[in-house]
């Protein structure tokens, strides 16, 4: 392939992914945007209640996404019949695991009371965070359908609903958090709410659409999982488990940050919480391009074809470099505007402005931490890049930020660089590590073709 095909092909997989993870991540940006109108008291909560359930949902998506791969693989292969299976079991272990989360949630959020943080945030967050846990279990059943159909090159119709699904969130947060046409006003809940009808929709319709369309009529997904394989059970949580902790390792990273914040004060977390919510969007739709990096990989590894595999990663990293740079440099120039969309508070907005430059910094790092992580899951290669995300985050990253901002008097900023340069390590060894690994693949002597086979 040349490289105009190369970026041909996984733009075209990339961009619904990315607008897909966009509106994921838009409806925590549409609830704080929306609950910073009413001051920063509510933000601080939403901040404080998302900071604990962010952690736990993408743990849940780094578990479901140990599907994807499998099915890319399988389809290089044109196994039909694997696919199937692997859809039924990957089903049943998202089920499991919104419910085991949900748990964990349930008995962490009496918890929040002993964070140090001011008590008028922590009443106002913990039934905002219930409400957003009981949207884990649709969440993860919308991830099984989704994960499913990207590892099948098939990336729009995730995209189509979760913007449909995105639209209807910010519509029940202006009837629910105001309480218009005779609703009730419930403030911040409201937000939570209407997170939680939204993403019951979500997966509805994307099950529905998987479930009845002609596209994937061959595959005879079914709900039930007869024969239960443990050796497919845990070759998906091989991938989803690891996953999970790269996720969890890096979003704690962050949320413990906000932690950190709430010691500082409720104008440092309500403007840390606005300056995350902007790079969050960048980052999500970072993931966009991840995914589309892991899908090309693994089907190539399906294949056969190493060579392609190789220049497929390298583009997908070339590519985000792109974009994120482009980011940066939004950040950098609508620095005390963008916070204007959350709230009206100068000296939040003045805080969040500075806090900006900083997200500017590390976004080209954010993107190639996220892409390598993505395209050696298409290698199947997890664990090390787990232990990557630990030590850069938690062993270096965290107590640099924290040493920097109480010791050293940076406050806010002092977190944050710490986070930078926990962000800047995770992207070079990640880099490094798909460079050996699919130089070693390419060198290794040619398999034998693939013969298609039904099962």
């Amino acid at each position: 392939m040349t490289l105009k095909n190369h970026l041909n092909t996984t733009f075209h997989l990339a961009y619904p992914v990315m607008l897909s993870q966009l509106g994921q991540v838009s409806v925590g940006v549409a609830d704080s945007m929306m609950v910073g109108r009413l001051g920063a008291l509510p933000l601080a909560a939403a901040s404080l209640g998302n900071s604990i359930f962010f952690v736990i949902m993408m743990f849940g998506i780094g578990i479901s996404m140990g599907i994807t791969p499998l099915v890319s693989v399988a389809d290089g292969k044109e196994r039909s019949k694997r696919i199937s299976r692997l859809f039924s079991h990957g089903l049943w272990i998202n089920i499991g695991t919104s419910v085991i989360l949900t748990m964990i949630v349930l008995g962490l959020s009496q918890g929040l009371h002993y964070l140090n943080q001011p008590e008028e945030v922590v009443i106002l967050a913990i039934p905002y965070l219930l409400i957003i846990t009981a949207s884990l279990l649709p969440l993860m059943v919308f991830q099984t359908f989704k994960q499913m159909a990207e590892g099948l090159s098939q990336t729009k119709q995730a995209m189509y609903i979760t913007i449909f699904a995105n639209l209807v969130n910010v519509f029940l947060n202006w009837v629910l958090i105001w309480g218009v046409w005779g609703f009730p006003e419930l403030g911040l809940n409201g937000a939570g709410w209407a997170t939680l009808i939204s993403r019951v929709l979500m997966a509805v319709m994307m099950g529905g659409y998987i479930l009845s369309s002609p596209r994937y009529k061959k595959y005879h997904f079914r709900l039930t999982l007869p024969n239960a394989s443990f050796p497919m059970i845990s070759k998906i949580l091989k991938i989803g488990i690891p996953t999970g902790f790269q996720f969890i390792f890096e979003v704690s990273a962050f949320s413990t940050a906000a932690i950190m914040m709430g010691w500082i004060g409720v104008n440092a977390l309500a403007g840390h919480q606005i300056a995350l919510n902007l790079a969050s969007i960048s980052y999500m739709m970072a993931t966009g391009l991840a995914t589309a990096g892991m899908i090309r990989v693994s089907n190539q590894i399906g294949k056969g074809n190493m060579k392609a595999m190789r220049e497929a990663g390298m583009v997908v990293f070339g590519m985000v470099i792109a974009f994120m740079f482009a980011c940066a440099l939004l950040f950098f120039t609508f620095r005390y505007f963008l916070p204007t969309l959350y709230i009206d508070d100068p000296e939040v907005i003045a805080l969040s402005a500075s806090l900006l430059i900083i997200a500017g910094l590390f976004q080209l790092s954010d993107g190639v931490q996220v892409v390598g992580l993505g395209v050696l899951r298409g290698m199947e290669d997890v664990k090390v890049p787990t232990i990557v995300t630990l030590m850069a985050y938690w062993v270096l990253g965290l107590p640099l930020g924290y040493v920097l901002a109480f010791e050293f008097g940076m406050a806010e900023k002092g977190i944050w660089y710490g986070l930078l340069i926990g962000l800047s390590i995770t992207a070079v060894m990640l880099f490094y590590r798909f460079h050996q690994l699919s130089k070693r693949k390419l060198a290794e002597k040619p398999a034998a073709p693939i013969q298609p086979s039904i099962s």
